[in-house]
């Protein structure tokens, strides 16, 4: 995990420990989580074996639907950055077997190159 950090530069999503409840229920024995970035209320969570989104719904946020994405399951991906009217940036995700893509979107200068690097890094290589 350090090697990673390295490589990727210092993350400034939230930190990990404040996702667990959010997910702790859904990991299994060994599995770490790494990194955690916000999106509005909704999360996206990078263990060491799989990317795991949060969509918080209702207006307490209690409903949650939790998705699990093994990285081999990604098969292409995609980054729009924000232009200078533009305030939004955005990564699709496309998985084996579906047409239409996982889409999260960011605010200008919201990690969006940082999540690319981490999905990049996690479906060419593999955490390590």
């Amino acid at each position: 995990m350090g090697f990673i950090r390295g490589l990727l530069g210092h993350a400034n999503g939230v930190d990990v420990t404040s996702v667990l409840p959010d997910v702790q229920d859904s990991l299994i024995e060994g599995e770490e989580v790494h990194y955690a970035y916000k999106l509005v209320r909704d999360l996206i969570i990078f263990t060491n074996l799989r990317l795991i989104t949060v969509d918080k719904q209702g207006l307490t946020g209690k409903k949650r639907t939790i998705l699990s994405v093994p990285y081999q399951r990604i098969s292409h991906y995609s980054k729009e950055s924000a232009g200078h009217f533009d305030f939004d940036s955005e990564i699709e995700i496309w998985l084996a077997g579906q047409s239409a893509p996982m889409k999260f979107e960011f605010r200008k200068n919201g990690h969006v190159d940082e999540v690319y690097r981490i999905i990049s890094h996690y479906t060419l290589i593999g955490p390590q």
